[in-house]
């Protein structure tokens, strides 16, 4: 379990309080707040509003480094991930353009990214949007995985901003280290994320009722965040 040290920063630790109702995010009535909605994720965008969410984590359903490598044979811990339906990168484009929409003006897109992601680079990705890589976080799975030569136990969270890009009374936890250490225990979907690594960061840059998003949510993890922050979710899945 990672351990959070406070110390005085001379950064500001406070944030404006949630402008935006719950009767202005959607142009549809049919989604719910704070619940799990069987559906797919651009669709999901599409019927909020522009410039009404706070947060978003999105977690692309790619194979990424299994099909650098070429595996073959995955084994049974990548069976579940391998049957899940894969986005191409043009799909990803689109998911990621819809976001930058839905985002307030300084908003947070946490982006989950592979190693293989990390050293090809995903500029490509954020094209024709105002979101820009401002961090990088590590997290440390706790668990080895697949390699030919070093084993995988990690992924890598980048973390976006709208424009305009600012910290100071945006981000206002300070305590936060870049490689985050945080084991999952119960693991109920292949892409299953750390809930309080995602709940640090929810307090980071939102208030009490803003809107945090996650249009492919699989393991709800951000819902379970949301909940103990306070905080309003939007997300869905196909599943």
């Amino acid at each position: 379990m990672q351990t959070i040290i406070e110390k005085r920063t001379v950064f500001s630790n406070n944030r404006k309080a949630s402008t935006v109702s719950d009767d202005t995010v959607f142009n549809s009535q049919d989604i719910l707040i704070n619940d799990r909605n069987k559906i797919d994720g651009i669709s999901l965008l599409e019927k909020i509003n522009n410039n009404k969410i706070t947060i978003c984590f999105f977690d692309p359903q790619y194979r990424g480094i299994m099909d650098k490598m070429q595996y073959g044979n995955e084994g049974k811990r990548q069976i579940g991930r391998a049957e899940l339906t894969q986005m191409s990168n043009e799909m990803i484009k689109i998911f990621i353009k819809e976001i930058d929409r839905v985002l307030i003006p300084s908003g947070h897109l946490f982006l989950w990214i592979d190693k293989f992601h990390l050293c090809e680079g995903i500029s490509s990705w954020c094209n024709d949007t105002s979101l820009s890589i401002v961090d990088l976080i590590v997290w440390d799975k706790g668990k080895i995985g697949m390699g030919y030569r070093t084993r995988r136990k990690s992924e890598y969270l980048l973390v976006l901003q709208k424009k305009p890009i600012r910290a100071k009374g945006v981000w206002i936890k300070h305590n936060l280290p870049d490689v985050w250490d945080e084991k999952i225990f119960s693991k109920i979907h292949p892409h299953q994320k750390p809930v309080l690594l995602q709940r640090n960061l929810i307090e980071a840059v939102s208030s009490i009722n803003d809107f945090v998003l996650d249009p492919c949510a699989g393991s709800y993890s951000v819902l379970t965040a949301c909940k103990s922050t306070e905080r309003n979710f939007i997300g869905g899945d196909i599943q």
